[in-house]
């Protein structure tokens, strides 16, 4: 990286460090009439091809900007880029960098010239108003500074050698399609339980499957909702109407994956679009959360524990709706997540201010043979709705299946008919006996039934063949209860910890009068 290439360096407030080099100027090119296709003059046609090559070290900032100069009368941006890869010893990384691009609106965080972000998964898109590759936004291509994003997500000690081409299609515009949105709402359904996967991928980031695909897979799974969350990008927004139906609700949103944790924009207005460039350092987090709550949504941390680099949750949950504790089949990172999610459970208890952080579940379902719905969220809420469903999630009226198989019921008793489910509070004296029962059904009869309250687990036995299991305690004994259903252990419970989870609730609440 040549000092000559490099106009600025700086780490603005609130964002991630950026570097912009020098811009491509196609405006003086089509001036003077150079480029390919005959160098055509603006307002013409044919097209303007620019290549750029340089080197990033390591130690490079999180998003390199490469300002591209457009002229009047261009109908069709295309960018394509490569990079090296040069081998690395063990256990350390090697290249890998993502691509996106800002339009003449400017790349401010949070700013509206976001037009589309497709991370590592493609090596070029095309824009134009007609249409655009899978997770860039269609529309006029105006003219002024554009800005193709460069992530250097990972840099090799030998730094990373690339190529960026750009393209500029010359000629009259057409026109945009129109967003067809799906509905908020699935009309004739009341108070009930409902399913849904809020975590899936698609083409439109780094998935494998188109948005037909995922909604049958959907419906196959027998899931009554499904959120759209590919990472970074809002693009399947406005194609996801013709695939809603009576039998399946579809909340618009997005994964927002940050240098510093992953989360979930869950249920957003259609077409909204959460910016991602920043780390925990860079105070910006609370500001993106207060936006998707503006317009509709809700904040989910994911896999908080993730293997990936820069998967790992590092913003605390001091701002969030509820946490991602069950992330696809079953592995140590969710074991960890659950334990990170009992213990704030407990601090919520030592607050006494009634404030505390449901869980939930979903697949991160990308492509075969990934299950979309293992797991699933199970949510109770006056209807299939978007408003109710998230209001459901943030009360904690809900629980997590591995499939549609799996039915569960779990609530707290006392006298005189007092009772509370998944996520209520039953307050009783302190010696006053409250009766705790699950009744589970449709895993198999190998699985283990467990009761967890603050002070650790309570009851650990065989699932009974009634399905149904009892405890006695008293508010005093347990400030909550929850319940979960697990596989037993692979390796015989030699470890000492539980199998895969076939089911986890949310607590009951037990207070003291």
């Amino acid at each position: 990286m040549d000092r000559r290439d490099v106009l600025k360096l700086s780490a603005s407030a609130g964002a991630a460090g950026v570097l912009t080099l020098a811009p491509v100027d196609f405006a003086a090119a089509s001036d003077s009439g150079s480029g390919a296709g005959g160098g055509a003059p603006a307002g013409g046609s044919g097209s303007l091809t620019r290549t750029v090559t340089g080197h990033l070290p390591t130690g490079v900032a999180d998003f390199v900007y490469l300002p591209v100069e457009v002229p009047r009368g261009v109908r069709r941006i295309s960018v394509s880029y490569t990079y090296d890869k040069p081998p690395v010893p063990a256990g350390t990384l090697g290249n890998a960098r993502d691509i996106g691009i800002f339009d003449q609106r400017g790349t401010d965080i949070g700013g509206s010239g976001f037009r589309g972000w497709s991370g590592g998964a493609r090596t070029g898109f095309e824009i134009s108003a007609e249409e655009a590759t899978p997770g860039y936004l269609p529309g006029p291509v105006g003219a002024g500074t554009w800005h193709v994003v460069l992530g250097p997500y990972t840099v090799a000690p030998q730094g990373l050698d690339y190529s960026v081409t750009v393209t500029l299609d010359q000629g009259t515009p057409g026109s945009t399609p129109p967003p067809d949105y799906p509905p908020e709402q699935v009309r004739g359904h009341g108070r009930g339980w409902y399913r849904g996967d809020c975590h899936l991928h698609t083409v439109h980031s780094d998935g494998g499957r188109t948005l037909e695909q995922l909604a049958a897979l959907a419906r196959a799974a027998r899931l009554d909702f499904i959120n759209s969350s590919d990472h970074n990008t809002s693009s399947a927004h406005p194609l996801l109407g013709m695939l809603a139906g009576n039998d399946l609700l579809i909340l618009t949103g997005e994964e927002v994956t940050t240098r510093n944790g992953h989360y979930l924009a869950i249920g957003l207005d259609g077409g909204t679009w959460i910016d991602w460039r920043y780390r925990a350092r860079d105070d910006a987090f609370d500001r993106f959360a207060r936006q998707i709550r503006r317009v509709g949504g809700i904040v989910v941390p994911a896999h908080p524990y993730g293997a990936s680099l820069a998967g790992q949750w590092k913003f605390g949950y001091g701002n969030a709706d509820a946490i991602e504790v069950w992330n696809g089949p079953w592995t140590p990172d969710d074991e960890a997540s659950l334990l990170t999610w009992d213990n704030l459970l407990t601090g919520a208890v030592r607050r006494g201010d009634g404030h505390w952080i449901p869980a939930m579940g979903n697949s991160d379902a990308h492509r075969d043979p990934d299950l979309v719905g293992l797991p699933q969220t199970v949510v109770l809420a006056d209807g299939l709705d978007r408003r109710s469903l998230q209001a459901g999630i943030r009360a904690g009226h809900t629980w997590i299946a591995e499939n549609a198989d799996v039915q569960l019921s779990f609530s707290a008793t006392g006298p005189r008919g007092r009772h509370a489910g998944i996520g209520e509070r039953l307050r009783l004296p302190s010696d006053t006996d409250v009766t705790v029962r699950l009744e589970v059904s449709g895993v198999p009869a190998t699985c283990v039934v467990r009761l967890l309250t603050d002070e650790g687990q309570v009851v650990a036995e065989a699932l009974p063949a009634s399905g149904v299991v009892e405890w006695v305690t008293t508010t005093s004994l347990a400030a909550y209860v929850r319940a979960e259903v697990r596989h037993p252990a692979a390796d015989g419970g030699a470890s000492g910890l539980p199998g895969p989870a076939a089911a986890i609730t949310n607590p009951i609440w037990l207070d003291r009068s």
